[in-house]
Order: structure tokens, then sequence, then C-alpha cells
């Protein structure tokens, strides 16, 4: 390459520039991100991937308490709980317990929450009260259904005030209501948390989209279901989906601390059977063989509600 250069008396020269000369082209720096990476890469696979892989393993083990020896049982484990009408009872439990509780869960939620992006007055206290649920501790949650929901509670005792005393019952200690008190308390400790997240998503949705449907005549109802959803939908897939994982794997607590699984399997779901399995009847074998089903009526559950929510166009 040359370049024109000026000489001492004025006039003007032509100059090669040598090739090292030039500029080179800047090089993007080496990303470290590999590296920092590592730590939770480990800790994954010690804390997530190892675990996971012991199901399997123990899920194939006669295994009589944590002191007790161990032999192999290949798929007798598998038979066994099969054969098992409890098994069964808690899985008819848990299939009411997602059938109910997600999809009214999931419809208030994003119905509250849309109420609450459109800044009603006192919005700011409103998100503050939602959250309120999500604050308590699993067991003080626990013991407030338990006072609301016993013999001599408040549900009973406000049934008597307005006359309606024939309709009193032991809520918790009926077959026929210890379920719907349980997802009851799984639909309210869950709503208004999920509401605020909801919430928090349509504060993002451009006002022009709400406002251009209120010109063309659209109603609320229509602008919150034909408008802001789908412009939402793959976020209300993620959501549903982690409400999922919490109903599915988390049900044990309130069964553990409400119904203990009764009466009878009339409240015992999947997740409440493997701890059940374990700890009180100490067969681990057939503990970790149901969390296996679990782990997979799981993967197959993410899998469908992602099939649902994806987007479309």
């Amino acid at each position: 390459m040359t370049t024109l250069t000026t000489t001492p008396d004025g006039t003007a020269a032509r100059r090669s520039v040598p090739p090292s000369s030039r500029s080179a082209p800047t090089r993007a720096p080496r990303q470290g991100g590999t590296v920092l990476a590592v730590p939770a890469l480990v800790w994954y696979l010690v804390f997530m991937v190892g675990p996971l892989l012991a199901i399997f393993v123990i899920a194939a083990l006669h295994w009589p308490g944590m002191l007790q020896p161990v032999s192999f049982a290949g798929l007798g484990n598998v038979r066994t709980v099969w054969d098992d009408p409890m098994f069964w009872d808690a899985v008819r439990n848990t299939a009411v317990q997602l059938a109910v509780a997600l999809p009214v869960m999931i419809v208030c939620s994003y119905m509250l929450g849309y109420y609450v992006a459109q800044r009603p007055p006192g919005h700011r206290l409103l998100r503050y009260l939602l959250f309120i649920p999500g604050l308590i501790s699993t067991p003080a949650k626990a013991m407030v259904f338990y006072a609301a929901l016993s013999p001599d509670g408040l549900v009973n005792g406000a049934l008597q005030s307005v006359g309606l005393g024939s309709l009193t019952d032991a809520w918790l200690a009926s077959p026929s209501t210890a379920l719907a008190c349980l997802i009851a308390l799984d639909i309210w400790s869950g709503i208004g948390f999920t509401a605020v997240l909801f919430a928090a998503r349509l504060n993002s949705v451009p006002d022009e989209l709400g406002e251009a449907a209120q010109l063309d005549g659209a109603g609320h109802w229509r602008t919150m279901w034909r408008v802001h959803f789908p412009v939402i939908r793959d976020y209300v897939g993620v959501v549903t989906m982690l409400q999922f994982l919490w109903t599915l794997f988390g049900s044990a607590q309130n069964v553990l601390l409400l119904t203990q699984g009764g009466p009878g399997t009339s409240s015992t779901t999947l997740s409440f059977l493997v701890y059940q399995k374990a700890f009180i009847a100490a067969d681990l074998g057939y503990s970790q063989t149901v969390g296996v089903f679990l782990f997979l009526v799981g993967l197959v559950g993410l899998l469908a509600i992602r099939r649902v929510f994806r987007q479309t166009y």
C-alpha cells in the first residue's frame, strides 16, 4: 500500500507502507466463561444429577431401612408398586389435584394479574397483599387452615351462624372433603404470588396494544384474552410449568401437616407416598420406585405444557 507524503521542498511524493505496519483487525478477547461456570457445573452434577441417578439405583434394591442389609430386587419393586391399591389411590388423588388446582390457579392468577397491571387505585398496596401467602411458612399456613376447617373452626361456626348447620362437617377428617381442602390450600397459597408474576410481565406489554384494541371496540375481557394473553403466552407456559412442579412434588408437606394421607388413603398423593414409604414404612426400594414414576410424570407433564403454550407465530 502507498501513501502521499510531503517532501522538505513542498512537493508530494509517494511512499510505500510495509505490510507489517498495516492496521490489523481487532480480535475479540477470549472469553473465560467456561472456567467461571465450572463451580456451578460441579454443584449441579453432585447435587442434582447425583441424586437423580441414585433414585434409579435404589429403586432396583430391596432396602428395608437405612441400617439394614441391602439386596438386589431388580423389577420386584415395580411389581410390588403396580399391585398395591394404595399406589393407584395416590395416582388418582394426584391426578385430581393437578386437574383442579392447576387450571384454577393459572386462570384466576392471570385475571388477577391483568387487573393489577391496569393500575387501579391502590394497586401498589394490592401487590403487597397478594404476596402475603408467599411470606407465610408452610406450617403456619397449615395451622390457619386447620383452625378454619376443624369441627369447631371458623367454617363450621360461620355455617351455623347463618342457619346452615346441616352443612357442617369434619372437613379434614372426611374422605369426601379432605383432598378438596388440600387443593384449596394449594390454590390459596399460590394464586397471589403467581398473580404478581403475571402483573410484572403484563407491565412490559406496550400500552398501545390495549389502547388500539379498545379503540376498535374490544372490552377488557376480549383485550385480556385476545390481545395480552397471546403476547405473554410463552411466559404463561413457564409459570404453569413451575406451578405444576410445585403441586406435583410439594404436596407432601401439606398432606403430612393436615391429614397424614387419610382418612384411609383419600388424601394420599404420590409425593406423600414417597415420604411415607421411606420414613414411616422404611421401604426405601418401594419409595424410590414411586419416585421414579413421579419423575417420569413430571417430565411428561413439562413437555406437554411446553407444547401447549408454545408460540404459534
